[in-house]
Formats: C-alpha cells, sequence, structure tokens
C-alpha cells in the first residue's frame, strides 16, 4: 500500500530538510542531495555534474533506501553496493521512524553511504 497524503507531506518535510541541510552551500554545485518517494520507499540520491556532460548536465545515483512496512511499523534501510544491488544495512537494518532511519544514515558506522 502506497503512503497516504499525510504521510508523504511528512516524509517531504523531513527529508527535504534532510536534502536541504547535508551539502554546505558553497558546494551545493558540485554536490547536492535529493529523493524520490516510490509506493511505500524513499530513496536517497546523490546529485553531480556529469564529468564530461554540457553545463546543465547532472547525474541522479542512488545511495540509501528506506522501506516502510507496515505490518512491523518499522523502516528497513538498504545501501547500494558497486554491482547496483540493494543490501540490508546490517549494523541498523531498520528504524522505528524514518527521523532514526535518517540519523543511521548519517552516522553511517561502516561507511556504506557516503564512504
Amino acid at each position: 500500500m502506497a503512503f497516504s497524503i499525510e504521510e508523504i507531506g511528512r516524509i517531504d518535510h523531513l527529508v527535504g530538510d534532510w536534502c536541504i541541510r547535508r551539502a554546505p552551500p558553497e558546494i551545493k554545485k558540485q554536490l547536492d542531495h535529493d529523493y524520490e518517494i516510490d509506493r511505500q520507499s524513499v530513496m536517497l540520491l546523490e546529485v553531480r555534474p556529469v564529468w564530461r556532460g554540457g553545463p546543465g548536465e547532472f547525474t541522479r545515483r542512488p545511495f540509501a533506501k528506506f522501506r516502510d512496512t507496515k505490518t512491523s511499523d518499522l523502516w528497513h534501510i538498504y545501501w547500494v553496493r558497486a554491482s547496483g544491488k540493494w543490501q540490508a544495512y546490517e549494523p541498523d537494518p531498520v528504524a522505528f521512524t524514518i527521523d532514526e532511519a535518517l540519523r543511521i544514515i548519517e552516522a553511517d558506522r561502516y561507511g556504506c553511504f557516503f564512504g
């Protein structure tokens, strides 16, 4: 089941604010963050200019995903391997809230999200 309008509003507020705060203003043209909501998942993206592209061309690379499980009321946290496959983030594979999931991503204890 997809997110309700209220849930989407809360996600937009929390994750949108996180994306705005993540990169300092002086590097936003070289590195930024965005997100996409799809059914019961929220995907975090790294946005960068294309290395050999024209002006205004950007890449959008996913690096983290949260999946809401309504039955258990948990957010499952995933990171993307170099192969492009998603894998559960083993030190902390679940969170009770999206706020907590963002804190886990930010801490990045194993260097899976930010290197």
